[in-house]
């Protein structure tokens, strides 16, 4: 089982497929066989043979006193290398299925158990979706030895013919369908972890309904058991029931005239549901470029309106965080539909008025103040939250707002931006020019620059003076 760690025996995680105990290296058979104590969910745990489950000389010899003594003697030694082989296959050690909910409960289950020899039942690669991540965060990773049995996921692209490096994974198992959203791209092939039975026609429903009901979708059910099975077809004419054990690969083929969001900042104005409480696209892009996500890092968006700086602040990377902050409620739920919408379900919302509402929030790495600079200490509560080294990023748009960003980028520094954007819009016809456009607009109409209103950007690194 290991040698022990520092608080205790190793605990030992095993992956087990479909496939059961067959599938299962020496290694990882001697670990179950040793363990005192079997941790996994039912499923796992029925994978195993029973100290019991054994087929007994005397029961396998009843039905055969009319035979031949010779086929008697060979069915009883064929009996004995049954039973040896039983016995050296046996799993005595006590079996625990997981409790539900499992999280909040396991740092108790792991100290009962202290010092007893543990192994962890998980499905395919304990390390990939799997509780063995979970167990290395609670108990720590030196207390940790991992051994891995494919995962679906490999088992899966190895099915399709997919380079799996290429291929993202979307798991759904206690997660958001909507997640599936943000890898939506022509030509793209994705694997989802499916929650159960239903996954595939949910998935299938999502994608008829986003404009994509002319992917494939190939669902791959008991991944390496006797009885997989494959069954393909498309999104929009998916029928039938699944296996509750499957994977579903997609790929992904948009409907007639859809046009997908690109993957860079600064999305079409019409991806947002909105009421005008909008960052127009231009200065959009240019407040993300100033704001700068990281990878695994948290922004607060104070004053979302729409929630398009958060939402497309957690397209940038996939541990990217967001927590939007609105005063008004119909305009949270806004913003809850445009990040599902566009594939960010785990944007948080917060509904609330700043600067009481910051509080007892999670430390930010950044802040975007796009509304509300106007209210006393909003913007000091701000300053306040942010960590050393984390950014912020302020828009003004009013006479007022500005003078506060000029007032704080004279005593903090920092960067101090003015955005302006025109675009040119037909003003009508030259006399005596018939129209040629659907718009009623012909090619030799003439055109103006119409001008939006100016934007005041102000950017600042806490614990930088510029």
């Amino acid at each position: 089982m290991g040698d022990p760690g520092p608080d205790g025996p190793v605990i030992t995680v095993v992956g087990i497929g479909a496939d059961g105990w067959a599938g299962l290296g020496e290694p990882a058979r001697a670990a179950l066989r040793e363990a005192e104590v079997l941790l996994g969910g039912p499923r796992q745990l029925d994978l195993l043979p029973g100290a019991g489950d054994r087929t007994t000389r005397e029961q396998a010899a009843q039905g055969d006193t009319g035979r031949e003594q010779a086929a008697r003697e060979r069915t009883a030694r064929e009996h004995t290398a049954r039973e040896h082989t039983a016995r050296e296959n046996a799993v005595p050690g006590e079996r625990r299925a997981w409790p539900s909910p499992l999280v909040p409960a396991l740092p108790g289950i792991l100290d009962e158990l202290a010092g007893r020899r543990v192994a962890v039942l998980a499905s395919g690669d304990p390390m990939f979706f799997g509780i063995g991540a979970t167990l290395a965060r609670v108990a720590g990773p030196e207390r940790l030895r991992v051994l891995p049995h494919p995962s679906s996921v490999a088992l899966a692209c190895a099915r399709l013919g997919w380079a799996s490096e290429h291929v993202p994974v979307v798991s759904i198992v206690g997660r958001p369908l909507d997640a599936l959203r943000r890898t939506l791209a022509p030509g793209a092939r994705v694997v989802v972890l499916s929650a159960g039975a239903g996954s595939p026609a949910e998935i299938a429903e999502l994608l008829t309904g986003a404009g994509w009901g002319g992917s494939a979708m190939t669902v791959l059910e008991r991944l390496g058991a006797p009885d997989e099975r494959i069954v393909t077809g498309t999104a929009a004419g998916w029928r039938g029931p699944s296996d509750a054990l499957n994977v579903v690969g997609i790929e992904c083929r948009p409907d007639p005239g859809l046009r997908p969001p690109g993957e860079t900042p600064g999305l079409p104005d019409a991806a947002y549901d909105h009421d005008g409480q909008l960052t127009k696209r231009e200065v959009r892009a240019v407040t993300l470029a100033h704001l700068a996500p990281r990878p695994g890092e948290l922004l607060w968006d104070v004053g979302a309106g729409s929630g398009s700086i958060g939402i497309e602040w957690m397209r940038a990377h996939p541990t990217c965080r967001a927590v939007a902050v609105e005063s008004r409620s119909e305009r949270a739920d806004r913003v809850a539909a445009n990040a599902a919408a566009l594939g960010v379900p785990g944007l948080r919302v917060v509904t609330g008025r700043a600067p009481e509402v910051l509080a007892g929030l999670p430390e930010p790495d950044v802040i975007f103040v796009g509304g509300g600079l106007t209210r006393d200490g909003v913007l000091d509560a701000c300053l306040a939250a942010l960590r050393p080294g984390g950014r912020l990023v302020a828009n003004a748009v009013t006479v007022q707002t500005e003078a506060r960003l000029a007032a704080a980028h004279a005593d903090h520094g920092g960067e101090l931006v003015r955005l302006q954007v025109a675009r040119a819009e037909p003003l009508g016809r030259r006399p005596g020019t018939a129209g040629g456009g659907a718009d009623g607009v012909g090619e030799h109409s003439f055109h103006g620059w119409r001008t939006a209103m100016p934007v005041t950007l102000w950017s600042y690194q806490k614990g930088s003076q510029s």
